[in-house]
């Protein structure tokens, strides 16, 4: 089927540059590639004898073929790497990364600016630098900011309705604009400084404040000369804690990619203006003939994909096809980026210092991963298992009193928590108040019914597990079986977890079917490894509740009066401040509220007060 495929896709296939997707039996990407001619591309994955056994496999799943034209090659590699982030292809090399990366922001839309974290689109007026690899990172940054340049971090909001100084000016970390204790002009300097700082210009900005000192000292004003030396010592500081600082770096990636068993480790380092925002260690999926360089330009193109790409990138191997990367950044970035791979001098020494993390982060992994198999291991004896088990689910479920449930299942394996396949299951049927066992059998019914619909295609909810823990005893276990019964799922493992007594961790009883109830050592690997399941998926049934709660509350009885939109809603909430307050509040006050006339100031109060007449509305 899939070279038949292949040939027939051919006959119109153009020969231009483009991206074209291996689609199988259910539409989902097999792989996705891009090539600079597409028919000349696409036709040698006709010559079957000369494939790879794994690109064999791909090949006779294909059942349908799909095709996108660029202009040019660059914009093809753009959007292949913008495909395969998002559609996560089987054969590919696949990035898994979903976060969003934090940067520092200098508000440009308010007389006296704000420094804050920021992520996500970066819509509001101001001055946004980074990316930061991580939300420590960027908070380490903003409080050396605030100790240096004294620039407030406070909500606008919060600025408008302060009355006195708040704690950060009384442990030097804001110069306290919002109640008038520095001039605008002065503010003004302050916020200067510190973007120039965060440009590059440390010198600068040293020499400046040394400056200023002085000529306080000067003038005799000896208390606004020690605050200026605080600010000059705390500079200081932040300019000595980089780890990876060289002179002539201002701003860069530093890529290094460590291979170990047919595993590779990609770290990153992100400098901006001369200071190290940080690092991370990324673990690419693919397959383990894959060679290093590959998979570093695989990783480049789809670690990119989000972000704006600084202007060099020093990378620890040559890429395949490395002038026409660096073109596609260019374009993306709309000017130049240049791909280097230092032999020499100090930057080979931070590229270096990138292999060393890299290889230490893949070694910790490994060792994780032995450890982890060791305790699988003794899962499988304990409970009888034929095999070390390769996906455990745990269910858990949370509520107060029956409002807002939701049941959980979380996911652990010989990888450890597998995050991308946890799940939420928002409770739809009516639950009597403390009904855990009705919440437990309508979760596993939706699980395992949609797994048995799906098996079989490859997709995470048609795996089956090998061992499922409930958080529960006898009770618990046995509406689950009861729920499997009925589904004619018999070739999966089902326990029990109960708490001990008092509660108390470590003395915790163990059910499954045909064996009394146990408990294990108290200092017994596989039960802390069984809690630390148990607790995760506790843990994330009180956030998810938590959530769906907190989404209940921010609905209010203003969503259910006629005119009012999320716009009036935000604005009658800051003026009285709660839902409440808008209740309480008189006719006349809501008439003077922003954004609100008269005509609706009576709507809104005829609501509240449905036993008054009020004049205008019927």
């Amino acid at each position: 089927m899939g070279v038949a495929v292949i040939e027939a896709a051919l006959t119109t296939m153009p020969q231009s540059p483009g991206v074209y997707r291996m689609l199988d039996a259910k539409g989902d990407a097999l792989y996705v590639g891009k090539a600079r001619a597409l028919d000349r591309r696409v036709r040698s994955y006709t010559q079957i004898g000369r494939l790879p056994e794994r690109l064999r496999r791909m090949v006779s799943e294909t059942v349908s073929m799909e095709i996108v034209t660029t202009h040019t090659e660059a914009e093809a590699l753009l959007l292949e790497a913008n495909m395969i982030k998002r559609l996560k292809p089987r054969f590919n090399i696949v990035l898994r990364d979903d976060k969003s990366y934090p940067w520092l922001m200098l508000t440009g839309d308010h007389p006296y600016p704000q420094i804050a974290k920021h992520r996500g689109a970066q819509v509001r007026k101001g001055s946004y630098y980074g990316p930061f690899a991580s939300a420590w990172a960027v908070n380490q940054s903003l409080t050396a900011m605030q100790r240096v340049f004294l620039i407030r971090s406070c909500a606008d909001t919060v600025f408008a309705n302060r009355q006195r100084p708040c704690l950060l000016f009384q442990i030097k970390r804001c110069s306290a604009p919002c109640v008038g204790r520095i001039s605008t002009e002065e503010y003004d300097r302050l916020v200067t400084q510190a973007k120039t700082f965060l440009s590059g210009g440390q010198v600068s900005v040293q020499k400046e404040l040394a400056a200023e000192m002085e000529q306080a000292v000067e003038a005799l004003e000896f208390e606004r000369a020690a605050v200026i030396r605080d600010r000059i010592r705390s500079l200081t500081f932040v300019q000595g804690t980089d780890v990876v600082n060289p002179a002539d770096l201002r701003d860069a990636d530093v890529i290094a990619i460590w291979p170990i068993a047919g595993q590779t480790c990609v770290q990153v380092f992100f400098i901006r203006g001369g200071r190290n925002n940080g690092n991370r260690a990324f673990f690419p999926a693919h397959a383990r003939t894959e060679e290093p360089p590959e998979v570093l330009r695989a990783f480049i193109a789809q670690f990119y994909d989000d972000k704006p790409p600084p202007p060099q990138i020093l990378v620890n191997h040559a890429l395949p096809e490395q002038e026409l990367m660096a073109e596609a950044l260019s374009v993306k970035a709309q000017r130049k980026v240049a791909i280097l791979v230092p032999q020499r001098g100090e930057k080979r020494q931070v590229v270096a210092h990138a292999e060393v993390n890299a290889r230490e982060a893949l070694e910790r992994k490994l060792a994780e991963s032995a450890g982890q198999q060791k305790l699988l291991e003794g899962v499988a004896e304990l409970f009888g298992l034929p095999a070390p088990p390769e996906r455990i689910e745990v269910y858990d479920n949370s509520h107060i009193m029956g409002t807002n449930p939701y049941g959980v299942m979380i996911v652990g394996g010989p990888e450890g928590f597998q995050k991308s396949a946890y799940r939420k299951f928002s409770i739809r049927s009516a639950i009597t108040p403390g009904d855990d066992f009705g919440m437990m059998r309508e979760m596993l019914t939706r699980r395992f019914s949609r797994a048995l619909a799906e098996q079989g295609t490859g997709t995470s909810a048609g795996t089956m597990p090998d061992l499922v823990l409930i958080d529960g005893g006898a009770g618990q276990l046995s509406a689950a079986q009861a729920v499997l019964s009925d589904l004619g799922v018999s070739d999966v493992k089902l326990v029990g977890i109960a708490k001990g007594p008092d509660r108390d961790a470590g003395r915790e009883w163990f059910h499954t079917e045909g064996r009394e109830a146990f408990q294990l050592p108290p200092r017994d690997p596989v039960l802390y490894y069984l809690q630390r399941l148990r607790d995760e998926a506790h843990r994330f049934a009180i956030t998810s509740h938590r959530a769906g709660r907190s989404k209940t509350l921010r609905t209010s009885e203003l969503d259910q009066i006629e005119g009012i939109g999320a716009a009036r809603k935000r604005a009658l909430l800051n003026h009285f401040g709660s839902a409440r307050g808008v209740k309480m509040a008189g006719l006349r006050d809501l008439e003077e509220a922003p954004g609100i006339n008269k005509e609706m100031a009576q709507r809104i109060y005829a609501y509240f007060h449905p036993g008054q007449r009020v004049e205008g509305v019927s």
